[in-house]
């Protein structure tokens, strides 16, 4: 095999109260890589597109080369190969676009390289890669990415991944606001220390939405999606948030939340029609405030990475 495509989704990480340990994959919206073998040595990003020429080429600063490295260096090979990286993500979104790049790139080199390791093998390559770009290594977007569904992150030393159960019906709303967040900036507002009162009713929150995936119970999910320990400062960056909160709740949405470290909003409906509806809701309340807005309606996505294309 000389030329492999693959697709990773976009993700929503934390999910309200799952600071860096929850997070789950959308259908249809993400990123495209294809790789290539090389007779050069070494990894080479020979082509980006859709990012507006804003990510680097460079193999030591590329996600989708950082990714692949991770991974040659634990096989101790050398293979040389290109890179042709397609955004489907906007940048600085909290959709998880540096993680769908890298989790696309690894899903189509393993499989070039006769797949030595499983989806969930991935895994810790990729998180090397979200390392490089936002200078943490969680994995909060790129295990569903790569696996799909909702994925819990039990602990990271050593790396204890759980997929969950998707409720049936379950559907995300995903409110794109026209503005860019940097990783960094939503981080560099978080409080360094939380209250045992705030601990606790986290872990509670935490509890009662794997619960709630578990049982099928919306009511239980609806309750639960709360977030004392991230949100309340973060909220402050994205104009609108609580608002469209208040408004989507009275259609009969489940509940919302920022979308990994922002702006992008999700929101959880027990069906399309409720999804559907919190789109235009949201559609409302951005324009009232002059703030364009995308809008993508999807149900979770089970499925995760996959290859798009394989040539001989």
């Amino acid at each position: 095999m000389k030329k492999v495509t693959a697709f990773a989704p976009a993700t929503v990480a934390n999910v309200s109260c799952g600071f860096d340990i929850l997070g789950f994959a959308i259908d249809e919206l993400g990123d495209q890589v294809t790789v290539m073998r090389s007779d050069s040595p070494g990894l080479k990003v020979t082509a980006i597109s859709g990012d507006g020429g804003k990510l680097p080429y460079e193999a030591e600063r590329n996600t989708c080369s950082v990714a692949i490295q991770a991974m040659l260096d634990q096989l101790g090979i050398a293979q040389g190969m290109e890179i042709i990286l397609e955004k489907g993500l906007p940048l600085g979104s909290g959709m998880g676009s540096s993680a769908a790049s890298a989790a696309a790139a690894l899903v189509a080199a393993n499989a070039l390289l006769n797949e030595p390791f499983t989806k969930k093998e991935l895994v810790p390559f990729a998180m090397e890669a979200e390392r490089v770009a936002c200078g943490a290594a969680h994995a909060d977007n790129v295990a569903p990415s790569i696996l799909g569904g909702f994925v819990l992150i039990r602990d990271y030393q050593p790396l204890d991944l759980v997929k969950l159960p998707v409720p049936a019906g379950l559907h995300c709303t995903l409110l794109h606001p026209h503005l860019e967040l940097n990783t960094s900036d939503s981080r560099s507002v978080l409080r360094k220390q939380i209250s045992l009162k705030d601990s606790t009713i986290q872990s509670g929150n935490i509890a009662g939405l794997i619960s709630g995936l578990f049982l099928s119970d919306f009511q239980l999910i609806s309750r639960s999606l709360r977030d004392v320990v991230a949100e309340p400062s973060r909220a402050l960056l994205i104009p609108g948030f609580y608002e469209l909160r208040e408004n989507i709740k009275a259609i009969g949405a489940l509940g919302s939340g920022i979308s990994g470290s922002g702006p992008t909003i999700f929101v959880l409906s027990p069906d399309k029609e409720i999804a559907i509806m919190a789109g235009k809701v949201s559609e409302d309340v951005f324009g009232k405030i002059g703030l364009g807005l995308d809008v993508y309606i999807s149900e979770i996505n089970n499925n995760g990475a996959y290859l798009k294309e394989e040539k001989i």
